[in-house]
């Protein structure tokens, strides 16, 4: 197999090659015809391309200039999208695809026999690597602004992602093609468009993670790396290494986002900075146009005349569609480490997974991003950045939707939205199935607060509660609560956690500065990590003076006293039940298929990224099939890893994660 692999690898290398020759000025394309030159798909020959995004919204084309103009870094003004090419990649290979997430294309497996499938591999590899265009694909990479870390950026765009075109379905469906990772683009700024493995399979696995925890999100329906390298600084520590050069197939209805309408945005009076579309409101117009239209097509029907109330019902159902997607990651311990207004999608969807991370120990503090030193985008604080986000999308949508009406909706619609959302999937996850009671929310907020106190892991103390005794002949609770506490932090795990991130004497020197010099010690920005600094070294403090048997006790009475809360509530809901056998089934089915046993956890990625550096791909195929039942304990049985990484861990993916994922480090490199 491997040597008739290498064999097809080589002639579609050879038309992957003939393939990257056409122009600079390369001029739109018929759907679904392809140029000459390019290799004939058999596999992938049944998509049919349709691009109305690039029909619809204006486009740059490239300026003239040597070899690479059309990639050159620059302004992009008047313009939604300018043309661009892929750049070609040594020996691409496939890692892995996502069967559901192809299948949205009207993409069957490929086929079983060794052979075909070998073929169906490399067609794939070819393809979804950018090396070759499909028949009707028209590359090309979206302008937009954004707000980052709370600040104007200006332009951003497409740095490393590439439009490829839209696939209509025989099922009537639409489809946006993205590849991230193909190359440079005008948008690139001084970075070369490139992806590398660790940060591709991430984003591969999460995205199909998240569709199948039933959680709003663009989909991956392909890994491809390959020989070429660049360089990385990955911890930027000054230690940089070369990685493998990757690129992931992106499917989503649109990429647009937030920060496409920031770039009309006049001068930023904070950094100084403009969109490049500043003034055009005809731009505006269209972009607005073509999105309700598109993806709104029911509030375009309904409000036909009248522009302002159309755009303030479009308005308003993004605040709805956001809220309810933030209060699902809430739900599921999700931590988005870019929460940006440019990661932000405009019809709803988890966009763009740069640092991302799921909870293990409950830390409403946890930050996922590494190279978020402030905490902005903390667990906690997402719903509350979220919410900052439409407030700029608010003015970006500026004069078509009035700044006082945006703001209205806003105020009206986000937190009431994003708490009925919470409660009510709180609620199923806590088995309550019968009516609502005003305590549910102090319920719910109450086994969070215990969850801190006793470092209690996210995922597995909500999937353990399934397995709550109700009944009054069940055995002792001694045995559920030895399941709960076994589900807390250990001292070890507690001091890990919980260690100076300073050196004593520049937290001293920190200290002398906060007395003697307040006003510089404030403009220096540091307040918050320096208090966050002294809980830690209070909290080591106390640690010290703490034995594993007192910790052990101290965490029982806390959940038994959490558990006698929960029992009174559950026999609330009995109140009135005909047939009590079949309402604690319902409770158990309920929870169980709104509290996953799997997540996608750094750890769990880490030990696939790292078989896939030694040239093993196995582990991600398995992560991946095994994310695809998160609620279902018994299909997901069979695709059970060991927990195998390139360093010969082993552990059970439904367990708490070993030590050593705490120093799993995670960064936007």
């Amino acid at each position: 197999m491997a040597a008739r692999r290498a064999g097809l690898g080589a002639s579609l290398a050879a038309a992957r090659a003939r393939s990257l020759t056409f122009g600079r000025h390369r001029p739109p394309r018929a759907p679904c015809r392809g140029a000459a030159m390019e290799p004939a798909p058999r596999w992938l020959a049944g998509l049919r391309f349709d691009n109305r995004a690039l029909r619809e919204l204006p486009v740059e084309v490239p300026p003239p200039g040597p070899e690479g103009a059309p990639s050159a870094p620059r302004p992009v003004p008047g313009a939604c999208f300018s043309r661009v090419r892929p750049a070609p990649l040594r020996q691409p290979r496939l890692v892995a695809l996502s069967g559901p997430a192809l299948a949205l294309l009207g993409l069957g497996a490929p086929p079983a026999a060794r052979e075909a499938e070998a073929e169906a591999e490399a067609e794939a590899a070819l393809f979804f690597s950018g090396n070759a265009l499909l028949p009707g694909a028209e590359p090309a990479a979206h302008c937009y602004c954004g707000h980052q870390f709370g600040q104007f950026a200006g332009q951003l765009g497409d740095g490393a992602a590439m439009y490829l075109g839209e696939v209509c379905t025989a099922a009537g469906e639409r489809w946006e093609l993205q590849l991230k990772g193909a190359g440079p683009t005008p948008f690139s700024r001084q970075a070369d468009g490139r992806k590398v493995l660790r940060s591709s399979i991430r984003e591969f696995l999460c995205s199909e993670a998240m569709f199948h925890l039933g959680i709003p999100t663009t989909r991956a329906g392909a890994c491809v790396t390959s020989e070429s390298t660049v360089v990385r600084d990955v911890f930027y520590d000054g230690n940089p290494k070369y990685e493998q050069c990757t690129v992931v197939l992106r499917i989503a209805s649109t990429f647009i986002r937030f920060g496409s309408f920031e770039i009309f945005k006049s001068t930023d009076e904070h950094t100084g900075r403009a969109g490049p579309s500043v003034g055009r409101n005809d731009i505006r117009v269209q972009l607005l146009d073509y999105v309700i239209s598109s993806f709104y097509p029911e509030i375009q029907a309904a409000h036909a005349g009248d522009r302002v109330q159309r755009n303030a019902a479009f308005f308003r159902e993004v605040t709805r569609r956001t809220a309810r997607m933030v209060a699902e990651w809430q739900c599921v311990g999700f931590c988005h480490g870019v929460l940006n207004t440019d990661n932000m999608s405009i019809v709803g969807l988890t966009l763009d997974y740069g640092p991302f991370g799921f909870l293990d120990r409950y830390d409403p503090d946890h930050v996922c991003n590494a190279s978020d030193g402030a905490g902005r985008y903390a667990y906690s604080k997402q719903p509350e950045v979220c919410k900052w986000n439409l407030q700029k999308l608010a003015e970006a949508l500026q004069p078509e939707l009035p700044l006082e009406l945006g703001e209205a909706v806003l105020a009206e619609e986000f937190d009431a939205e994003f708490r009925r959302h919470y409660l009510q999937k709180m609620r199923r996850k806590l088995g309550l199935v019968g009516e609502p009671q005003e305590e549910d929310a102090g319920l719910a907020a109450q086994l969070l607060e215990t969850m801190h106190l006793t470092g209690a892991d996210f995922t597995n103390t909500f999937y353990s509660l399934s397995s709550f005794p109700v009944e009054p002949e069940s055995p002792d609770l001694e045995e559920f609560l030895a399941v709960l506490t076994a589900q807390c932090a250990s001292l070890e795990e507690l001091r890990l956690a919980f260690r100076p991130q300073m050196d004593p004497r520049q937290l001293s020197m920190m200290l002398m500065l906060a007395q003697s010099n307040p006003q510089l010690f404030a403009l220096m920005g540091t307040r918050a990590n320096i208090t966050r600094e002294l809980e830690r070294v209070e909290q080591q403090a106390r640690l010290e003076q703490l034995g594993p048997a007192e910790l052990q006790s101290r965490n029982k009475e806390h959940w038994a006293s959490w558990l006698q809360r929960y029992r009174a509530r559950l026999d609330k809901d009995m109140e009135g039940v005909g047939d009590t056998a079949a309402w604690q089934a319902e409770r158990v089915r309920v929870m169980r298929a709104n509290n996953p046993k799997y997540v996608l956890r750094n750890y769990i990625a880490q030990n696939a990224i790292e078989a896939a550096e030694g040239g093993d791909f196995s582990e991600v195929r398995r992560v991946l099939k095994l994310l695809e039942t998160p609620y279902d304990s018994e299909a997901a049985a069979s695709a059970e890893p060991e927990g195998v990484g390139a360093a010969g861990r082993r552990r059970s993916y439904s367990s708490k994660p070993p030590l050593w994922a705490a120093e799993l480090c995670v960064t936007s490199s």
